[in-house]
């Protein structure tokens, strides 16, 4: 049995694009993506590689690139962003025009950085999404990418259950499972860890605005109907009397799960006991080993 472990159990595919227009619509990141970014960001100073060009995967959604500016100053950094993108820049443009590429239309590769914040989040197809990253790199380049991990928002998810409000959002993915595909994608030496956050909010309808700017429920088994104003009255009244925390405010859990990883040089080929090696990539081996 083929099991993808990167899948977000109960992610509606449907809704993943009704959300993409969106937020594509408002020309913004989202405040949570943009934190996050800053948060993945800071792990880059322990990885000294050379980087000349850093492309950002769904740049507006996932947030950084003032962080990688600041680290990359002479890097050139191209947002890759979805067929929506032209409309996007016709609207309330985020980026310069010759600063981003449509996704199928970018080169492979030439990154050396492969910026990815929450780029497995909501991935309908997570292994073919690990795959075209790892093509879009460049040879000893690396990716570095996060998603939430499973107890996110574990409080609220509990609170659903209890009050029968049906599925909250997808469950996510577990950094393990995240570090052995991206192996099993021809990745190297990929190295994980996680955090857990505490995040608050004044009151319940200062949640629900977050919720909804973050793209709402994008569980398949979500409830199919429109929310009467009297069931956000009871969902207002259930969250103020029991996400309380002892300072006042409402809080949530979120697991942030981070990781980078590079893709090596491909290995010669072996046949029958006897390596071949073409003169051309035993020049570029040469070359990279001795810069």
């Amino acid at each position: 049995m083929d099991i993808d472990l990167l899948s977000a159990t109960g992610l509606d595919p449907r809704a993943l694009e009704r959300q993409t227009r969106r937020l594509l619509a408002n020309a913004a990141t989202p405040w949570l993506n943009e934190l996050l970014a800053a948060r993945m960001a800071e792990r880059l100073q322990w990885i000294k590689a050379e980087v000349r060009q850093a492309w950002l995967w769904q740049g507006l959604w996932g947030g950084g690139a003032q962080a990688l500016r600041v680290r990359y100053p002479k890097a050139e950094l191209r947002a890759l962003e979805d067929a929506a993108a032209p409309l996007l820049q016709a609207r309330k443009p985020w980026w310069r025009k010759a600063d981003w590429l449509a996704m199928d239309a970018a080169p492979e590769g030439q990154a050396q950085l492969l910026w990815a914040p929450l780029g497995l989040l909501a991935a309908p197809a997570p292994r073919a999404l690990l795959a075209r990253w790892h093509a879009l790199l460049a040879e000893q380049g690396f990716l570095m990418v996060s998603s939430f991990g499973p107890d996110s928002f574990i409080e609220l998810r509990q609170l659903y259950a209890r009050e029968g409000f049906g599925e909250l959002a997808p469950h996510w993915v577990d950094l393990h499972d995240l570090g052995d595909q991206l192996v099993e994608a021809g990745f190297a030496e990929p190295v994980m860890d996680q955090e857990r956050l505490r995040l608050t909010w004044s009151d319940a309808e200062a949640l629900w605005q977050d919720l909804a700017r973050l793209g709402g429920n994008l569980h398949a088994a979500r409830f199919a109907g429109l929310r009467t104003p009297r069931w956000k009255a009871r969902w207002r009244q259930a969250v103020d009397g029991s996400l309380r925390g002892a300072d006042g405010r409402i809080g949530l859990t979120l697991e942030f799960v981070c990781g980078h990883a590079i893709k090596p040089e491909p290995r010669l080929p072996v046949q029958q006991g006897e390596t071949r090696i073409g003169l051309d990539a035993l020049r570029r081996q040469l070359q990279r080993r001795g810069a």
